[in-house]
């Protein structure tokens, strides 16, 4: 292994080592009993509307593996699209970098379809642009809605600012869509020039990141006490900020991160109800399709090493 081949997970470990010790200090004092309270607290409503948004959210991952191949012109089956993004995302999200971990997963898995390295690399790219266009479009709709967000992780923001942001990424995503009205012909993503999707398929983004993202956030929502609960966009506009943090310290699990960031944007909840309901979050969305995503694997690795038996014997 080279030095490079070192430095995502090195730091994977620092952001780790720097949210714990944050996370430590903010849980100073809260006891496992609170939150055990805090658990038992939750009601069998929340309980199940959480664990639908988690199965809404990843209809909607494995929709956008589904646009990125229409954007290739590639035709997969549905069934294999859904099990392919389910275990690449199940496995990005708890290993970190997922958009590493997650390429490696697509890779072995689309490669049996018959595409390419090159149209691999492509659809892990579109999707992880579609990704970005949802959290942007999200993100100025919920500073739009809910200006006061930004002071909850710094008190002396001014409301003009969220607005002006939240103005300013949507209108980010009205470029988008009017380079394509305008046909454009390609798009740089870091060092990746992708075709500019056709405007049909820019609606479709449009739909279905929002989607997943609005599912991921009501996991937490629907876990968050009724009395305290700060209301849906609230909820929503700190999960896109800690999940995007989460993302890009390429923490496994984004451990510490979502905890601190939620904490420190939410200090009129009880701390004890917070974690209780990212723990919900991470069993529904993070442990539990971990699980069920490693039977996948070996299973298609079974099925693998049969067909290449197979095709050996038939050979000899």
């Amino acid at each position: 292994m080279t030095k490079k081949d070192y430095f995502w997970p090195v730091i994977g470990l620092v952001a780790v080592a720097f949210s714990v010790h944050l996370l430590i200090d903010q849980l100073r004092d809260i006891s496992y009993e609170d939150v055990l309270d805090s658990l038992n607290a939750i009601s069998m409503h929340g309980w199940l509307m959480s664990a639908l948004a988690t199965v809404a959210a990843y209809v909607a991952l494995a929709g956008y593996d589904r646009l990125a191949l229409s954007h290739l012109r590639k035709k997969v089956s549905w069934r294999f699209i859904s099990v392919a993004s389910f275990v690449a995302y199940a496995i990005g999200h708890n290993l970190g970098a997922s958009v590493f971990s997650g390429a490696v997963v697509r890779y072995r898995a689309y490669r049996s379809q018959g595409l390419t390295p090159a149209e691999v690399g492509i659809l892990v790219a579109f999707c992880s642009f579609t990704f970005v266009l949802g959290t942007i479009l999200l993100g100025g709709m919920a500073l739009l809605i809910e200006p006061t967000l930004p002071s909850h992780f710094h008190k002396d923001l001014p409301q003009w600012l969220a607005q002006a942001l939240g103005a300013a990424m949507m209108f980010v995503v009205v470029l988008y869509l009017y380079g394509s009205l305008m046909k454009r012909r390609s798009i740089a993503l870091w060092k990746i020039r992708l075709e500019y999707p056709r405007f049909s398929l820019i609606c479709r983004q449009l739909i279905v990141a929002p989607l997943e993202l609005l599912a991921a956030a009501a996991i937490i929502y629907y876990a968050l006490p009724e009395q305290s609960n700060p209301g849906y966009f609230m909820v929503l506009g700190i999960f896109l900020a800690s999940f995007s943090a989460a993302l890009l310290s390429h923490a496994p699990g984004g451990l510490g991160v979502l905890e601190v960031m939620f904490l420190l944007a939410l200090p009129e909840v009880n701390p004890a109800d917070v974690i209780a309901a990212l723990l919900v979050f991470r069993l529904f969305y993070l442990i539990i399709p971990f699980a069920i995503s490693l039977i996948f694997v070996v299973w298609f690795e079974q099925d693998q090493l049969l067909k290449k038996f197979k095709g050996t014997k038939t050979e000899s």
